[in-house]
């Protein structure tokens, strides 16, 4: 939805990406937030949570070395330092927002996978899952950017919305409330989602998959240019900055050559790096 080529890189060509601080700083905050919980209720503080940082640091830089690349060259550890003490203000604005002592997630980083009718299947992971006394189930996401001005909420809404809907295949209930909380900003938003809204989402996701399939099948991904294309590390490749890209690694079907696969789940869509499920993120 973003930019066609960029999920061709991607998903397709597996093209690598450098790690950013700001997204590692991210997944940083989200394994505290979610290791806070393995704590009892009275002790979930925010001293506790700041004690966290260091050591899921180190379990991330275990996990993946290559974000050691982050902070090259600096060896008086200023920018790591700084790096981490915003990080320890994500973690400490989230206690202004939410109170952990009076939350008992059913789940946390839960991954999620589920097949529609169609055959598609949808699958991500969600950060908590609350379940209230009445059953009432509210999926919550951490973000640690800004919360977006109003005319740009829709795209966060489609994420959480996709992930109601995978819940409400999976489990046959609609959640009742989906909580998006921004770190960055201080602000919680929330949306109670109905039937209707779900089943529009899943009619979109089928839409979105056939120009999916349409485009591995012919090769034909474009570029979509906006504000985000100053953060892409495909810019070397991209014909908007000049570039050329790689050659398409798939056989390509001219355009209306009368096949109809568009949409479908065939074997030889999991060959040679097709696509073969949508993600939520």
């Amino acid at each position: 939805m973003q930019c066609p080529l960029l999920y061709r890189f991607r998903v397709i060509d597996k093209l690598p990406e450098k790690p950013s601080e700001a997204a590692t700083r991210g997944t940083l905050v989200h394994a505290v937030l979610e290791r806070l919980f393995d704590a009892p209720a009275a002790d979930r503080t925010a001293p506790r949570a700041r004690a966290l940082i260091p050591g899921q640091w180190d379990r991330l830089l275990e996990s993946k070395p290559e974000l050691t690349e982050l902070f090259g060259g600096d060896t008086e550890g200023e920018r790591l330092s700084r790096w981490l003490g915003e990080a320890e203000r994500l973690v400490e604005r989230w206690f202004s927002l939410e109170d952990p002592t009076r939350l008992e997630p059913a789940e946390r980083e839960l991954f999620v996978e589920t097949e529609l009718e169609s055959g598609l299947r949808l699958r991500g992971v969600i950060d908590r899952i609350d379940v209230a006394p009445t059953g009432d189930v509210r999926i919550v996401d951490y973000k640690t950017g800004k919360a977006p001005r109003p005319e740009y909420a829709e795209g966060p809404l489609f994420q959480m919305k996709f992930y109601a809907l995978v819940i409400w295949r999976l489990k046959g209930i609609v959640p009742r409330r989906l909580q998006l909380v921004y770190l960055g900003s201080g602000d919680v938003l929330t949306y109670d989602p109905v039937v209707a809204d779900l089943e529009r989402v899943e009619r979109k996701l089928l839409a979105l998959w056939e120009a999916i399939a349409l485009a591995t099948e012919t090769g034909d991904w474009r570029p979509r240019p906006t504000k985000l294309c100053g953060w892409c590390d495909h810019q070397a490749v991209c014909p908007e900055f000049g570039g050329t890209p790689p050659v398409y690694p798939l056989s390509v079907r001219p355009a209306g050559s009368g096949e109809d696969g568009q949409g479908t789940m065939g074997p030889d869509r999991a060959e040679a790096g097709r696509p073969v499920a949508l993600e939520g993120l």
